[in-house]
Order: C-alpha cells, then structure tokens, then sequence
C-alpha cells in the first residue's frame, strides 16, 4: 500500500493528533464534526479495531507504506530492549523525521520533499533518501538557504522546544545546522500512542 495522499482533514478527524502529519500539536477546532464523533464514541469498539486505529496514528505520522512499518516491526523483535519502543526509535532516528524536528521543514512530508530534492546534507555529504538511520554526532544542515525561522529559535514547528536528542543552530551563511546528541528515547516522541497495539496488530504478520 503506497503512501497517503487525499484529504488531510479525513485523518484528522479519523485519528486526532498527528504532528508530524499536519506540524500542530493539537487538532482543530473541528466544529460540526463533533456531534458525529460523540455519536461513535458510543458505539462498542472491538479490540482490532483498537489495535488497527494505534498501527494507523503511527503510518499517517510518519508517512509510511504498510511495509516500511512492518519491517520495522520485525527490526525490533530481533532486536534487545522493548519490542514496543524500538520502532519507535527507529521511527525517530529517520532523517526525515529529524528535520522535522529541528525545524527545518512544517511537516514529515515537507522534511521528506527536501531530502528527496537533495537539498540536505548529512556530514557535509548529500543525502537524498529519507529513512536514512542518522547516528549520533551526525551533523545535518540545510544545502541551498534557510527553510524556516524555527530552527533559528531552537523550536519545531509545534511551537515547543527541539527533543534532548538533537540541538538547532545557525551555521555561517546562516543556514540552519542541526547536530544529532544520541539516539532518541520513548520522551522524545510527541506523538501520543500505546506502542504496544502496534506490536499486538502485527504480532501475526510479524
């Protein structure tokens, strides 16, 4: 199943807050889409239903394909730590998702759309593929001219402060540099999940 693209508004309303999918914190003011959410909330939900909700929220955060997922999925059950926080990690440590966190781009699409037009480079080196693994001492910076203001201030583009893991800075032209401190951690991700589901979803595929 290849990546999301229709309405933005549809997921929102389906899976509340994704960050990393609109670059806000909390949802919109969804107004007359309340009364409907109210009325479903009544309704019983079974336990896939639960599960498959979780595994959706971290696909549509990240922007994944339902293999990319899974075989992160796989990763973390051959290897040593939480079987749950370490997709999570993985997820976290993706170069895309790591300028979107020093705010050099709004959203993980936007982050994915820079890496792919070869504008970013890793240890003064161009890298164009978006899951690249970043390490730590990894140092990014924008190639071409300053994306957003909010790497200058130190924020992500949800207006809160850039996770431990990484430290935002303004190089010499004023390009925004972002330096990769260590792997990232469970506090570091913003999303609100149970990482659990995700693993219980794909415990059969797995």
């Amino acid at each position: 199943m290849s990546r999301y693209r229709g309405p933005r508004l549809k997921m929102i309303r389906r899976l509340k807050n994704l960050p990393g999918f609109t670059g806000k914190a909390k949802t919109p003011n969804l107004g007359e889409f309340r009364v409907a959410t109210d009325q479903s909330a009544s309704r019983r939900i079974s336990q896939f239903c639960v599960r498959l909700e979780a595994k959706q929220r971290l696909r549509f955060n990240y922007g994944l394909t339902e293999r990319q997922l899974l075989k992160y999925v796989r990763i973390a059950r051959k290897t040593k730590g939480s079987t749950g926080q370490v997709p999570l990690q993985l997820l976290e440590m993706r170069l895309d998702n790591v300028i979107f966190n020093l705010g050099m781009a709004s959203t993980i699409p936007a982050a994915r759309q820079l890496v792919s037009h070869r504008h970013i480079l890793v240890n003064n080196r161009i890298v164009d593929i978006p899951s690249y693994r970043c390490k730590p001492k990894d140092i990014i910076t924008v190639r071409n001219r300053p994306t957003s203001c909010n790497a200058s201030r130190g924020e992500s583009p949800r207006g809160d402060k850039t996770p431990d893991h990484l430290t935002a800075s303004l190089s010499e032209g004023n390009r925004p540099t972002g330096l990769v401190n260590h792997v990232a951690n469970r506090e570091s991700v913003n999303l609100d999940i149970n990482e659990l589901l995700v693993v219980e979803y794909y415990s059969r595929k797995a």
